[in-house]
């Protein structure tokens, strides 16, 4: 199995937001990035608009109907301003996150029991939809079992802490834990995604040691990358990153 690239592209519309004139341009870079052999487009737009905003959305939505190979997964928080994207665009795959209003960037996953009561009418929505659900968790074998039983088909295993660990000396301990939570995710029936502070540095390691992530959304890290490489050798460094996890 080949780990598939989503690229979030937040972090070119907070650069375009800056100022009026529209670049850089979201589409653009959609368009670079896949050219460039990226799996897919992930965004994340928030309430307040900061960065990526609804228009971006529906025409990433218009741009991806040239690449049906292609994912194209929206973020946010289902109870905001997410499932009104859902509705009108039904993208491939959708990521509950439980953000807060004008929160500065995602820092947890759901928790259980405590938010399965609200969250499983609107899981069952989206897969009415025909739309696959993945969620935000922390990496915590227990919860998984309880996210497949509310209707999730996913799992996206917040990866900051591995990020923050990685090259210490608690490094092994905390890739223990994900594989931990992965083992945990698959044996629930569910499928693995992975996302969050991912780099070129330590996107080899994390997939070495985290067995069957079928995706991982990177944003920063890779925007950030392209500002020096360009677009196409950043994205195709990344893929290269994910090919190196698998010699």
């Amino acid at each position: 199995m080949t780990t598939a690239l989503s690229v979030n592209l937040n972090k070119v519309a907070l650069v375009r937001n800056t100022r009026h004139l529209g670049i850089p341009s979201v589409t653009r870079a959609a368009a670079l990035c896949l050219e460039a052999g990226a799996h897919g487009i992930t965004v994340h737009p928030r309430p307040d608009a900061r960065h990526i905003r609804a228009q971006d959305v529906r025409e990433l939505a218009a741009l991806l109907k040239d690449w049906p190979q292609a994912e194209f997964n929206i973020e946010g928080n289902p109870f905001h301003n997410l499932m009104d994207f859902v509705r009108e665009l039904r993208p491939q795959q959708v990521t509950f996150v439980p953000d807060s209003e004008g929160q500065f960037t995602s820092d947890h996953g759901w928790s259980f029991p405590a938010d399965a009561g609200r969250l499983r009418p609107l899981i069952d929505e989206c897969r009415a939809l025909g739309v696959r659900v993945s969620l935000f968790m922390d990496a915590d074998p227990a919860a998984m079992a309880a996210a497949r039983a509310v209707g999730a088909d996913r799992v996206e295993l917040y990866t900051e802490p591995y990020a923050t660990d990685w090259g210490t000396p608690q490094q092994a301990a905390v890739l223990a834990q994900f594989a931990a939570a992965a083992r945990a995710a698959q044996a629930a029936g569910l499928g693995l995604n992975a996302g969050h502070d991912l780099s070129r540095r330590n996107l080899t390691d994390f997939l070495r040691a985290v067995p069957g992530v079928q995706e991982v959304s990177i944003g920063h890290a890779l925007i950030a990358d392209a500002l020096e490489l360009g677009y196409a050798a950043t994205v195709q460094d990344y893929l290269r990153c994910i090919d190196a996890a698998a010699l």
